[in-house]
């Protein structure tokens, strides 16, 4: 299944209306960069946000699976640290103060017993008091995927987008086909997602399981608990202090 390889070209011109920064003031309000210095993203990406978090003073590490997403990250941030690795098989970081994993990234995880593995490692990874940052996509979010197909045009990017239900509850399979203008033609290339989510209170067993206190969960970029209604999950969890 092929995902974020030539789609990594044009990744960032399809999210110009993401609202990056109010991810980054979630994380600056909760764990400021004066007592939490040391940041690692997971899912970074292109970079976008791990440029954002370095702006508030943080002392960044990308962590991605694609190579892809990291050649483009690496260009906008020359000097920080990349690494390519799945979430699931985090290694190599320690005493880390906040670790983070935005824009559903979790969701691209293929089973439950990779979203604990996760939690799991990410708990080892970090400092006493550390905390970890995420979002997922709700239950209904995932019904409303199922409205496809969907298309854009803006005359440099084209795509077709059709959705269909996975075979794991609650999970999407996301084909699309792109066209991106080169010169007087337009390239063709498909590339086929696949994500999954849970109820947001499995996710708060998971990560009790893995250590975790002090769990928040809140929706769509308020202080409100999920309801029915709600499209994204936010979910803040800390490791206990020493």
């Amino acid at each position: 299944m092929s995902s974020y390889t030539q789609f990594a070209l044009i990744y960032d011109e399809l999210q110009q209306d993401v609202p990056y920064d109010d991810y980054a003031d979630w994380v600056r309000l909760v764990a400021p960069p004066t007592t939490n210095k040391v940041l690692v993203d997971i899912g970074c990406g292109t970079g976008t946000m791990l440029q954002r978090f370095q702006a508030l003073g943080y002392e960044v590490t990308g962590v991605d699976l694609s190579d892809e997403m990291l050649m483009v990250a690496s260009e906008r941030l020359p000097h920080v640290p990349l690494v390519c690795q799945s979430m699931d098989e985090l290694e190599g970081f320690t005493d880390v103060d906040v670790m983070t994993i935005v824009l559903d990234s979790l969701n691209y995880l293929p089973s439950a017993m990779a979203v604990q593995a996760t939690f799991e490692r990410i708990y080892a990874s970090l400092a006493a008091g550390g905390h970890l940052f995420f979002d997922v996509h709700s239950l209904l979010k995932m019904e409303i995927f199922l409205d496809s197909p969907f298309t854009y045009d803006d005359g440099n990017i084209a795509y077709i987008w059709h959705t269909e239900e996975g075979d794991a509850p609650h999970s999407i399979v996301h084909d699309m086909t792109f066209f991106v203008a080169e010169g007087e033609h337009y390239r063709r290339f498909d590339e086929t997602h696949y994500q999954q989510t849970y109820e947001p209170m499995q996710y708060v067993a998971w990560l009790q399981a893995a250590g975790f206190t002090d769990i928040t969960v809140t929706a769509d970029f308020t202080m409100d608990a999920p309801t029915d209604e709600s499209e994204r999950i936010f979910i803040h969890a800390k490791k206990a202090d020493a």
